[in-house]
């Protein structure tokens, strides 16, 4: 598992749906330890543009367009990101970045 990998996952939470994507958003270090869980981002089918979405497609493993919301970051058990579909190019990563900043209020 790394930073920028997409996972289908069985019901996260209090989501009300029975399957949804996430975006691993942890630091490598984070990942690679012994902590059970790890931070990620949803991936929702509509998007409004806002500047804490960042905008996926086919070519990161998804079916059709959708976005990363990085306002609704959750922590998900690593032993539940099995579903793998697809990474985050380095371009969208550095999106992913700026979202998150924003998001955190960290720009």
């Amino acid at each position: 598992m790394t930073r920028g990998q997409l996972y289908r996952v069985h019901r996260a939470g209090s989501d009300p749906k029975s399957f949804r994507t996430y975006v691993v958003v942890s630091r490598a270090a984070l990942i690679s330890s012994r902590f059970s869980t790890a931070i990620c981002a949803p991936v929702y089918t509509n998007g409004e543009g806002l500047s804490t979405q960042v905008q996926v497609g086919i070519e990161e493993g998804m079916k059709h367009t959708s976005w990363i919301c990085c306002d609704n970051l959750v922590s998900i058990e690593k032993t539940h990101l099995t579903q793998y579909l697809g990474s985050l190019s380095l371009s969208k990563l550095a999106e992913l970045d700026r979202a998150l900043a924003l998001a955190l209020g960290l720009a």
